[in-house]
């Protein structure tokens, strides 16, 4: 027995952050998750990694943490390898960032979301994550696809 859900692929270390729960927003150009709104999303491990070093930042800078921790992170965000689906983590309501936010609500936002200029980008909360018991191998693809998870890698 299997569920079948929406995937969608996050570079590293995103998709640990996601995991981890230490990243509650994600943002995207585009509102790609608002239709999944109350719904669960698989987690998928790209093979590569997020260009720019703008979250390391956000860790040290906005959330106090320090390189043993941010490693600790790290690490724990790496414990399936990549190019597997190695979570769940549930949808809410996705909206457009004004490009006038500034201050303290700019700063939770990016906090949240462990990405600086989130401005004018499509958010989306993230709650509940969790990782499967197992990974499950598979190649990424472009924006959302659909997935079969065997009932057994379920947390």
């Amino acid at each position: 027995m299997s569920v079948q859900l929406w995937c969608l692929s996050f570079r590293q270390p995103y998709a640990g952050l996601v995991l981890d729960g230490v990243k509650m927003v994600e943002s995207r150009w585009r509102p790609i998750l608002g239709p999944l709104e109350n719904r669960t999303l698989a987690v998928h491990i790209a093979m590569r990694d997020w260009e720019g070093e703008e979250w390391r930042a956000v860790m040290t800078d906005q959330l106090g943490m320090n390189g043993v921790q941010i490693q600790a992170v790290l690490d724990s965000g790496e414990r399936f390898g990549r190019g597997v689906v190695a979570g769940l983590v549930d949808v809410g309501r996705t909206w457009l960032c004004p490009a006038s936010l500034q201050g303290k609500e700019l700063q939770g936002l990016e906090r949240s979301s462990v990405l600086i200029g989130v401005q004018e980008k499509h958010l989306t909360y993230l709650s509940n994550p969790r990782w499967l018991k197992e990974p499950l191998r598979m190649r990424g693809g472009r924006d959302l696809w659909t997935i079969e998870i065997p009932s057994e890698l379920l947390p």
